[in-house]
């Protein structure tokens, strides 16, 4: 009886800590999570359901407010206006 519950006092912890490991080293090799948070070139400002499937959406890239309709099988430019200074200003910094 002695053996069996000095198993478990070094069993438990250690399945504990391989577990913790193996969840670290998934959270560590995400594709794009490896290094951390990088600038991107693309980014989603807002989105508005619009029906069912489909949503309305705001996207900024190459300093451009692009408007853009997304349904189940397309993405159609509504829209396109260039960001204005105190936008272009933040987004640089």
């Amino acid at each position: 009886m002695t053996s069996y519950i000095l198993k478990l006092l070094v069993l438990i912890p250690l399945v504990c800590a391989m577990a913790f490991g193996a969840l670290w080293l998934w959270r560590k090799a995400q594709p794009g999570m490896a290094f951390g948070q990088r600038d991107r070139r693309v980014k989603m400002l807002d989105a508005l359901p619009v029906g069912a499937t489909g949503r309305l959406a705001v996207v900024e890239f190459a300093d451009k407010q692009l408007l853009l309709a997304i349904s189940r099988g397309r993405i159609e430019l509504i829209s396109e206006a260039p960001l204005g200074p105190a936008a272009v200003a933040t987004a640089r910094d």
